[in-house]
């Protein structure tokens, strides 16, 4: 028997995306090359955005409950504070902080869920080559994309050759192929994908330490001075995720010491802060890349297979979460003839746009913090107070460490209505709004949904010629001033994706117009389908 989709790796990425597409009703197999979690992790943070995200698959509670909560980010400069970017301050987050938690526990919680959805993981084994059914032709010698790739939408399907503990192998069609399988792919280099670098290249030491410090631990703190930069991140019970920059370290290295990170401590501005205990160290070398394409015919890549970004910001596996949920809703939707084929052309273009848009954004936050001379440095801390002062640290870096400003077109201004591709402010706090207070799905998360604001109502013809099962919301009391000010004044039909992006907003709408915009919303051409 075929497996509709085939990912290939359970890292956070490659679980996220499993249980979204089983919760939706597609046969999925995820395979890993690994036997077992590694024993400690770089990502440790979950934002706002991907709070609300994960309210779709069931863990956002769990994760909340065996996490640390944070309101936001401090910045530092020689032992002071110049600056204070809070997520615990934006309107229209169900979600007001972030969660300080190990990789691992997220993996945990997120196989737990996967299990009870029905789904496994068959760690061990691995990936080899992949070829297209009924050639034979492998792509395992990574000479691109020609007549020996999976093929594209319509042609043969994709074959990956599995190699299972004990040496036997197994070539398992598949209609599509994910490859979640880290910053060393398989799949991108079987497919031959390029894999293009960026001028950052930075050697960070990282621990997870006991300390004791001045350091509020409800929020994560950068702390730079003229011999480097220091991230802090509390993870609750006194014990914290610190990470430095040090010179380029080599194979073979014994891991960072305790004094090493103490010195770090004690130059770099957290004075008066003793580690305790050094619960476990090591160096990684970042070099921030960004695929060629997210897409080959049916195959895809996502999370570390597709970028890697500085972890200034804690972006990266977040990033690659939103790759997993982009992704999820589209071949779902193509899966169940909902939506026309060429909607899985969005997810290159989009989730590349925003690897680009994350990248640029944590290399300028690292190259930042590593400012040493006088000058530059009096710069940097001039502008973090003025931008903390006017209120420009609110309104841009918190959205964009809470990743709620991503927006696949127009960016959305603060104050404005949404721009296409906006994110919409559909849930919101209980303590903001009495009332409102929910958890996901405020919209359908298996399709889109026509939301109806400000006396707009559908009428019968609209309402039978609705493409792809599109479900209707009809606002019929006042809503929260932040969805008010995304939607604009006056009657609105606004066409909202599954992952409660807006696909558009119209004014005033006739019935064709509302359809014509179902239509290229579901990229249906000049009919309509039903599921």
């Amino acid at each position: 028997m075929t497996d509709t989709v085939i990912v290939v790796g359970a890292g956070p990425v490659g679980l996220v995306l499993g249980c979204e597409l089983l919760q939706q009703g597609i046969r999925v197999r995820i395979v890993d090359a690994e036997r077992r979690a590694t024993a400690h992790s770089r990502a440790n943070v979950v934002w706002p955005r991907n709070l609300e995200l994960l309210g779709r698959i069931g863990v956002s509670e769990k994760l909340i409950a065996s996490g640390h909560r944070i309101g936001g980010t401090a910045f530092h400069s020689a032992g002071r504070r110049i600056g204070t970017a809070y997520v615990s301050r934006m309107p229209g987050a169900p979600y007001p902080f972030a969660v300080m938690i190990s990789q691992n526990d997220t993996e945990r919680i997120l196989r737990e869920r996967l299990a009870e959805l029905g789904g496994t993981v068959e760690d061990g084994v691995r990936l080899t080559s992949l070829y297209t059914e009924g050639t034979g032709t492998g792509t395992g010698t990574g000479t691109g994309t020609g007549s020996g790739s999976p093929a594209e939408p319509g042609g043969p399907r994709p074959v990956a050759v599995l190699e299972h503990p004990g040496g036997r192998y197994e070539s398992a069609e598949a209609d599509w192929i994910v490859g979640a399988d880290g910053a060393h792919s398989t799949v991108r280099e079987r497919l031959g994908i390029g894999y293009a670098g960026t001028p950052v290249d930075v050697t960070f030491a990282i621990a997870d330490a006991a300390m004791t410090t001045h350091l509020a631990d409800d929020l994560s703190h950068y702390l730079w001075s003229p011999r480097g930069a220091m991230a802090v991140g509390p993870m609750g019970d006194g014990v914290f995720r610190l990470a430095v920059n040090v010179p380029h370290a080599e194979d073979g290295d014994p891991p960072p010491s305790r004094e090493l990170f103490q010195r770090v401590v004690d130059e770099r501005g957290a004075h008066g802060s003793t580690i305790e205990e050094l619960l476990w160290s090591a160096t990684f070398r970042v070099r921030c890349r960004v695929a060629e394409t997210f897409r080959s015919g049916r195959c895809f890549l996502a999370g570390d297979a597709a970028h890697i970004v500085s972890p200034a910001g804690g972006q990266g596996m977040n990033t690659g979460m939103q790759d997993a949920f982009n992704l999820a809703w589209k071949l779902a939707g193509v899966i169940h003839g909902r939506l026309g084929e060429t909607v899985l052309d969005t997810y290159d273009s989009e989730r590349r746009q925003i690897s680009h848009q994350v990248s640029r954004n944590t290399a300028l936050l690292t190259k930042v913090g590593l400012a040493t001379t006088p000058l530059r440095t009096a710069v940097r801390d001039t502008a973090f107070r003025a931008a903390g002062l006017t209120g420009v640290l609110q309104r841009h870096v918190a959205p964009q460490l809470a990743q709620t400003d991503i927006s696949y077109g127009t960016r959305a201004r603060p104050g404005r209505p949404a721009p296409t591709g906006a994110r919409l402010p559909l849930l919101v706090s209980a303590t903001d709004e009495p009332g409102w207070h929910g958890r996901w799905p405020a919209v359908a998360r298996d399709r889109h949904t026509l939301l109806l604001h400000g006396g707009h109502r559908a009428g019968a013809g609209l309402l039978a010629a609705l493409p792809g099962n599109t479900a209707v919301l009809e606002l019929d009391r006042p809503v929260p001033p932040a969805l008010a000010r995304a939607l604009g004044p006056g009657p609105t039909a606004a066409v909202v994706r599954p992952d409660g992006h807006l696909a558009a907003r119209l004014k005033d709408a006739r019935d064709d117009e509302i359809q014509a915009a179902l239509r290229s919303a579901h990229h249906l051409a000049h009919r309509t389908r039903t599921a």
